[in-house]
């Protein structure tokens, strides 16, 4: 189960908030994204969200630190008509939140592809883009080198811990098979994945 909305250029990957939060509850985010041949950018409206004392305390603040310290990630400002498009999708209906605004504002300008999970950010990423893949947290964490690097064992722990702590959005069609990744016990756990009240009703039942 991989993904092939990777782009082929050298162009950076866009990482919306949720992206970050999930990455850091995985316990593994700083080795998943240097085991990628890939560049990471972060808008700063972003990087702020993760400025507030919860994340102060939960450590994903000092997560994102550690990441551009180790080079793995670019935090930088609005450049060009950004600033106008993120002032739109903040401002029309249905809006976004801050983060998945300035990420949409920020890949659709450069051309560049987002990482998003919330429905109304891909929709609006899709519409905006339709020649680009809009990718999911998901996708970096089934890549084939995340798996080499991590290990079997390892990959499937950082996915089930991202998906129980910070409760990492997946979709639909892919949910059945991340259930047999990480183990009907421990999908029990992840009340993000879709049919997690099915499933328990059908443990109930056995």
């Amino acid at each position: 189960m991989t993904c092939a909305n990777f782009p082929n250029d050298a162009g950076p990957l866009v990482l919306d908030t949720s992206v970050l939060i999930n990455l850091h509850a995985s316990r593994a985010g700083e080795q998943i994204l240097a085991a990628l041949p890939y560049r990471f950018f972060v808008p700063e409206i972003v990087a702020a969200e993760l400025e507030h004392e919860t994340s102060r305390q939960n450590g994903e603040h000092s997560f994102l630190d550690r990441l551009l310290r180790a080079g793995d990630v670019e935090v930088g400002a609005f450049i060009g008509p950004e600033i106008d498009l993120f002032t739109t999708l903040t401002a029309i209906s249905p809006t976004l939140d801050d983060g998945e605004a300035a990420t949409i504002a920020v890949a659709v300008t450069r051309s560049l592809v987002p990482l998003i999970d919330e429905r109304r950010g891909r929709a609006r990423a899709a519409a905006l883009m339709p020649n680009h893949g809009v990718l999911w947290s998901l996708d970096l964490f089934l890549h084939p080198l995340v798996s080499r690097a991590l290990g079997a064992d390892g990959a499937r722990s950082a996915l089930f811990f991202a998906l129980r702590d910070a409760r990492m959005r997946v979709p639909f069609d892919r949910c059945e098979d991340v259930v047999a990744l990480i183990g009907r016990e421990c999908a029990l756990l992840c009340h993000s994945l879709p049919g997690t009240k099915q499933r328990r009703l059908a443990e109930f039942r056995e």
